[in-house]
């Protein structure tokens, strides 16, 4: 099916072989606890492997496994929280990404994710103490994100100068980061700040493909500047990629009005 297949596939395999070892030695010798705890950590990494594949059962075999082997694993406790998260059993992700702090608040990754469930839960001032933390460690390499999500929910919040400084934060962090470029670039044009939205639009066209609403907003961006040309181009992919789109539906409705 393809090499990046197999790859996997044999990764995977590698995996489950070294869980199912450490697995057996863990019941032999005296320091069997050292093993079981490699052999969570394992079972661990393969939780997050099928996690990302969206190969939910095999990752909850295997999440759960890793816990049997050591109840005191917060990674485990933090993935299995995401794919809680995923199977709406919102309880049980909240136990887990509690325990997972818990066990080592210092986790900028275990977080963010939090805040993100939070967030969504609209508990915003606790899902800010969240990403707050996350992106307080100077050593996590990602802190784009907790600050990306930080805008994203002091957004639906309401507070939006408060988001917009998060976003602008986030992308002195990683200026191609492509949430914070699009959710700035809507903010800029709601605004009436065309220039600037349409710097942002421009830098998130080069950083990502760009989906219906995205080209939506380009059009009304490119028409608000009274730039008729480019806003036709954004107008001519839209309807090309996405026909039967509500954002297409608009855009012919704009066109029957006399704009772009």
């Amino acid at each position: 099916m393809g090499d990046g297949v197999v790859m996997i596939t044999r990764h995977l395999a590698l995996l489950l072989l070294l869980a199912v070892l450490l697995a057996g030695c863990a019941s032999t010798g005296p320091h069997g606890g050292g093993d079981r705890d490699r052999a969570s950590e394992i079972n661990t990494e393969l939780g997050m492997t099928y996690l990302q594949q969206g190969n939910n059962p095999q990752a909850m075999e295997a999440l759960q496994k890793a816990l049997d082997q050591d109840r005191n694993n917060a990674r485990a406790h933090g993935t299995i929280a995401v794919l809680y998260e995923r199977l709406e059993e919102h309880d049980k992700a909240r136990e887990h990404f509690r325990r997972s702090v818990r066990l080592d608040g210092d986790d900028p990754s275990v977080r963010n994710n939090f805040g993100r469930f939070l967030c969504n839960r609209d508990e915003y001032d606790a899902a800010l103490e969240q990403f707050s933390r996350a992106m307080a460690d100077p050593l996590y390499e990602r802190r784009e994100l907790p600050l990306a999500n930080a805008g994203l929910c002091a957004l639906r919040a309401g507070r939006e100068d408060e988001a917009e400084d998060y976003l602008r934060r986030s992308l002195e962090h990683e200026p191609t980061f492509p949430p914070a470029l699009r959710r700035m670039a809507q903010l800029r044009y709601e605004a009436g700040d065309y220039l600037s939205a349409r710097g942002y639009m421009q830098r998130y066209r080069e950083a990502t493909s760009m989906n219906a609403a995205d080209l939506w907003l380009a059009v009304r961006i490119e028409d608000a500047l009274g730039n008729r040309d480019e806003a036709a181009s954004y107008g001519v992919r839209l309807r090309a990629d996405y026909p039967d789109s509500e954002e297409t539906r608009l855009y012919n409705q704009m066109r029957r009005d006399g704009r772009s």
